[in-house]
C-alpha cells in the first residue's frame, strides 16, 4: 500500500499542489480497497492486479485534470453521500452553506421547499434529511440530470417528488410553496478565461454559464415564478454570483419583495440572498 502511495505521489506532483495530491491520495486509496484510509494504511495489503490497473487508469486521468468526484462518482455533501457524473455539477461547500442558512432560518415542521434547478439533488436531498416533516419538490430541465437527482435521493432514503420543468418556458403552477431555493448558472461567460481546467473541461456548461449581457437570467425568471407560487410569507434563497449581490438584492426589491438579505460565505464573499414575499 505504502509503495502505491509513492506512485501516487511521484505521479502527481508535477501536476497539482501537494495539499491537493495528499486528498487524492486518502480518496483514491478509499475508492480502490473499499476500506477507510487509516484500515488500509494498517493492514498494508498492498494491491492486486486489477486495482493496479485501475490505479493506472485514475492517475492518466487525472493527469488529464478531470475531476476525482466524477472518476470514483462519489462526493460527500452536508455529511450525505452523492453518486455524480458529466451531468452534473460537483456540489460545492459555499452550496452547503446555503443549506445551513436555510434550516437555521426554518425550524418548523411541515415546510413545503421547492429546489429549482437541482442538479446532482444536493440541496434538496440535505434539505429534506434535516427538516422536519418536509415536503420536497425539486425541478430540472434534464432527464440524465433528474436521474442522478432521483439515484441519490433514493441513496440517502429521501422521498423527493422531481419534475422535469425548464423555468424558461412553461412550469407548473399546481402547487405552492413555503420556500423555494435555487443555485442557478451564474457565471458568466467573461469568466471562463479565469477558470480552472477542471471545472472548465469536465463540468456541464449549461449548469455554469449566462451571458454576459444577462448575468440575471434566471434569478429574475425564478423571482417571478416565486412570486406567482410562495406562500404568504415565504422565502426565496439564492446561491449567487459573488460580484452580484447588490445587483441580484436590488432586482428582488424592485419585484417586491422584502426583508431581502445578503449573505457572505465563510471566504467573505457575497454568496446567498435571502428575501420573503409580501402578501
Amino acid at each position: 500500500m505504502r509503495k502505491a502511495i509513492s506512485y501516487i505521489k511521484q505521479s502527481l506532483t508535477a501536476y497539482y499542489p501537494e495539499t491537493e495530491v495528499s486528498g487524492f491520495v486518502r480518496i483514491i486509496i478509499e475508492y480502490l480497497t473499499g476500506k477507510p484510509y487509516s484500515l488500509a494504511l494498517m493492514e498494508d495489503a498492498g494491491l492486486s492486479e486489477d486495482d493496479c490497473r485501475a490505479l493506472d487508469a485514475i492517475i492518466a486521468r487525472l493527469k488529464q485534470y478531470e475531476p476525482i468526484q466524477y472518476i470514483t462518482g462519489e462526493t460527500e455533501f452536508f455529511g450525505l453521500p452523492f453518486f455524480v457524473d458529466k451531468n452534473v455539477l460537483i456540489p460545492r461547500p459555499e452550496t452547503e452553506e446555503l443549506v445551513e442558512l436555510i434550516l437555521n432560518e426554518n425550524s418548523t415542521g411541515n415546510l413545503r421547499v421547492l429546489d429549482i434547478g437541482t442538479g446532482s439533488g444536493a440541496i434538496a436531498v440535505a434539505l429534506a434529511k434535516h427538516m422536519k416533516n418536509a415536503d420536497i419538490s425539486a425541478w430540472d430541465f434534464s432527464e440524465e440530470v433528474l436521474k442522478v437527482a432521483t439515484q441519490n435521493a433514493e441513496r440517502n432514503k429521501q422521498y423527493i417528488s422531481f419534475r422535469k420543468v425548464d423555468v424558461l418556458s412553461a412550469y407548473p403552477i399546481d402547487n405552492k410553496f413555503d420556500i423555494i431555493v435555487s443555485n442557478p448558472p451564474y457565471i458568466l461567460e467573461e469568466e471562463k478565461a479565469v477558470m480552472d481546467k477542471n471545472v472548465l473541461d469536465y463540468e456541464p456548461h449549461s449548469a455554469l454559464f449566462v451571458p454576459n449581457d444577462k448575468a440575471l437570467l434566471f434569478y429574475e425568471r425564478i423571482a417571478d415564478i416565486a412570486l406567482e407560487l410562495l406562500l404568504p410569507e415565504g422565502k426565496l434563497y439564492f446561491e449567487i454570483n459573488q460580484a452580484k449581490g447588490h445587483e441580484t438584492v436590488e432586482m428582488l426589491e424592485a419585484k417586491g419583495f422584502g426583508n431581502v438579505a445578503l449573505f457572505c460565505d465563510l471566504s467573505g464573499n457575497d454568496r446567498m440572498v435571502r428575501a420573503e414575499i409580501r402578501r
